[in-house]
Formats: structure tokens, sequence, C-alpha cells
């Protein structure tokens, strides 16, 4: 994860004045290109009771250690049409004294989720300092309870309970986060013996408490390289795979495009150990101001916007099976063993819980892209008059319509001057366009497009060619705001 768990996170400062203002829409002007076409208006953005599927999930996480105030949130995200959200168990916070669980904060997180229509899913990780004390901060962020009888035993019993008391409500639990990594995986050195020990002892009790449950397992940290391999690589050896349903990974990057080797080095390891798992993208986000520990880097709203867009696509076109943000609202007053300073990373502002240009942004993927679109590799883009940048592209269908994403895939902190392109777009009977319009997703606008399919393929010359995507689909398949 990029943030350090380590710390207590203090409540963050969104107030509940938040809720009842009303919902701001960013315009075109707001970003820095424009789109030279016929206006047909704004994009109607679905809620989250009203999408049925959705491969979209968001950051709920830090609550275990108090990190903010989750109540001023609900209604913000309920309106992004979110349908997933990733919550920690807290197994610090729900047995403060061996052997009495207080599940009451972690119900009403739960309830206030699904009266939005979100579906919480957990992750069950972190340790607690009654059964490790050497731990060095009153969360035990990272202390397996792997190392003693003691601890497994607290372990096992806290599952046990945990699952049973929501086994109505969570479907999907997440085994423990970054085992391997150190800041996450304590006492020991990262070690995949003693994460598949701890999935074994965890893994049953889930089965047999929560029989439909889904499990996710690694919730690997960033950065596939051999090591990373190799960890995956020994767990898949030792079994791992007969206990889980999902792999989770975290590509935490500030190139939102540069994961194609992640997907397939993880999909590698699946198919060579004739493992039946998924994969979902658990956790990933950037800053939507400068990052006090990284100042050289000049991150801003418009630049966070942009990223989570092309993160999600990439998502979509490697076909992966849910993809999270990190976070849903910033997390105010940090501390990283340094000076406090804002986690400035949310959808939502922490001041006030107002939403970002990016919470726009991954509305419209919502409403578009939730589970009546699907990626389809028949629906190839061909790209002309592009030779001199960068180009990526992916084809979808939605409710018998074609739905196409393009973008230059460009460094986000160099100068980008907006271009043009002409795409050919394959048009057959089962999925055609008979009335072509560009969405804008950052500035929710809805353009009109001219042309028809003619044999077969569209062709539309003179398109926007940004440094984010655009989409382009039939109006039908666009609800539009009355």
């Amino acid at each position: 994860m990029m943030l350090s768990r380590r710390t207590f996170l203090r409540s963050a400062a969104c107030t509940a004045a938040a809720l009842a203002a009303p919902s701001r829409l960013l315009h075109a002007s707001d970003v820095t290109a424009t789109i030279d076409l016929p206006e047909l208006g704004r994009l109607a953005p679905l809620h989250s009771k009203q999408i049925k599927s959705s491969p979209f999930s968001v950051g709920f996480e830090t609550l275990d250690r108090k990190g903010f105030d989750p109540k001023p949130t609900y209604k913000p995200l309920g309106r992004l049409g979110i349908k997933w959200a990733r919550v920690q168990t807290g197994w610090c916070r729900c047995e403060t004294v061996k052997g009495r669980y207080d599940f009451a904060w972690l119900d009403e997180v739960i309830d206030s989720l699904l009266a939005e229509g979100i579906q919480p899913w957990f992750n069950l990780g972190f340790g607690n300092k009654l059964y490790t004390p050497e731990s060095h901060t009153p969360f035990a962020v990272g202390y397996a309870p792997v190392f003693t009888e003691e601890a497994r035993a607290g372990w096992t019993a806290f599952v046990d309970a945990v699952a049973t008391h929501f086994a109505d409500r969570v479907t999907h639990w997440e085994i423990w986060n970054e085992p391997n990594i150190h800041p996450f995986w304590r006492q020991q050195e990262p070690d995949s013996a003693d994460y598949v020990k701890l999935v074994e002892l965890t893994a049953p009790i889930l089965r047999r408490r929560v029989p439909e449950a889904t499990l996710v397992g690694f919730a690997l940290a960033s950065g596939v390289d051999v090591r990373r391999a190799q960890y995956v690589a020994e767990s898949l050896d030792a079994g791992i795979a007969q206990h889980i349903d999902r792999i989770s990974y975290h590509p935490y990057s500030n190139d939102p495009d540069g994961d194609d080797a992640v997907v397939a080095e993880l999909r590698r390891l699946i198919d060579t150990h004739q493992a039946r798992l998924g994969l979902w993208q658990g956790e990933c986000g950037r800053w939507a101001d400068i990052d006090p520990r990284r100042p050289k880097l000049p991150w801003n709203e418009q630049r966070q916007a942009k990223w989570v867009l092309r993160r999600a696509l990439n998502d979509l076109r490697h076909d992966v099976e849910l993809t999270s943000y990190f976070h849903a609202v910033d997390l105010m007053s940090y501390s990283h063993g340094g000076p406090t300073l804002n986690a400035r990373i949310g959808l939502l502002r922490g001041e006030d819980c107002s939403p970002r240009l990016s919470y726009y942004a991954y509305q419209t993927l919502c409403t578009l892209m939730d589970g009546q679109t699907e990626l389809s590799a028949e629906l190839k883009v061909a790209g002309e008059g592009i030779a001199d940048r960068p180009f990526r592209a992916a084809g979808f269908t939605r409710n018998g319509r074609a739905l196409y994403a393009w973008w230059s895939p460009v460094e986000l902190f160099d100068e980008f001057t907006p271009g043009s392109v002409t795409l050919r777009l394959p048009a057959p009977a089962e999925s055609t366009i008979d009335n072509p319009v560009l969405i804008d997703p950052l500035s929710q606008r809805i353009y009109r497009l001219p042309g028809k399919p003619v044999g077969g393929e569209l062709t539309v010359t003179d398109l926007p060619l940004f440094d984010y995507p655009l989409l382009l689909t039939d109006r039908s398949v666009v609800p539009l705001r009355d």
C-alpha cells in the first residue's frame, strides 16, 4: 500500500453539511483540453442502487485504526455508483479484551454501505497487541499471528467470531495485506511458507462459516519483480490455490499504463500451476496534491483524475475482475514517522467530503462500464495519424452496442498537446453503433459524432486524442440529464 498503516490515522474532518450540498459538476473548462463538437448534454450518473453488478471498488480502509469519519462519506459514495468497498475487519479494534468481541462499529460501517447499494468485501488482516505484545504500535500492523501458539489460537477464534457474525452480509474475504513486504509481515522476514500457513489456518474457518464465500489471497505489494514472482510461485507450489479463489495485487505506480508485465506474470504463474484463480486489482491510488515526501512530483487533482481513468481502463483492458481505488476520502493528519501531513489521495476531499475531478471521472466509468459492459477481443481499434505519439485503445460491448476507449499513454508529468486521430471501429450487427456519441469522462459532457457504419465498420475522422481516455458508443446506452 502506498501509505504506511503503522501509525494512528486521526479522523478525517468531513462535515455532515457536505451531504446536503448539491453535487458539483466540473465542466470542460476545468480541464486542459476542449472538444469542438456539438454537445448533446451531460451524463446522468447511476446510483449504486441502480447498478446490479460492477468491477469497480473503492478503498474504505484504516477504520480499524479510526483513520477517518465514515458517516459523511456514505451518501457521496452511493451517488458515485461504486458497487464494492474494501473494509478492514480490525482485530485490534474488535477485541480489546481477550475473548470479548465488539463488532458494533463494524456493523454500522457494513450496514451503512449496504444501505447505499455498496457491497463490502473484507480484508481480514493485521495483528492484535494482546497476542503479539512485541508490537511497536497499538494496532499491531503487520504482526502476523502465526509464530506462537497463543497468537494462532487468538487469530482463529477471532476469524471464527467475525465470520459467524457477518456471514449473511459479507461473502468476499481477503486474507492479510501485502505479506510479501516487511512493513506488513513482521517478527520475521516475509516468507511464502509462513503466509501459506496463515491461509491454511484461516480458509477452513471461512469456508465453514460462510459456505458461499469467495476467498482472496496475497494482496501483493506493488512492484512485480523476481522476488514477488518467486513468492507467488512458492505459494502456489505449496498448494495455496486449494484454499483461495482470487489473487489480488496492488499496482502502485506513477505510470497507470505500466502493469502489462504484472498481469502477464501472474497469469503465467496461474497457468503454470493449472490453478483456477481470478485476478483482482485490490488497491491503487495517487495523490491529488503534491506528496510532501516526494515534492518533486507535481501531482494535482487533474493528474489524479487522468491517472484514475487510465488505471481503471487498463484493468478492464486486461480483463481483471475487480479494480479498487485507494482511497474513498483523504486521510487527514497522517503521520509517516515524521511531521504530520494531510494524505490527499481521496476521491472526496478530506475537509468537507466534496467530490474531486477524480470522483466524476470514476463516476462516469461506474455508470457506463458496469457489469453490463464486457471486454471484446473482436472489437479491435485501428488508429490512423498517430505515428508521432503512443496510442492505446480497447473495445467493449454494452447492451448489444459497441463501446470504445482510446488515449495516449504518455507521462502525466510531461507537457501534452492534444492531437487528433482517425479511428476505424468494427461495428458488427450484434454490437453496432447507429448513432455515435463521444463522452468526455472528466467533464461528463456528451457530444454528437457524424457518420454511420458502412460494411460493418465505423470510421470517424479528427477525433480528439488526449492523455486520458475518451469513450465512443451509441447514444442509446448513455443516460442523459433532463
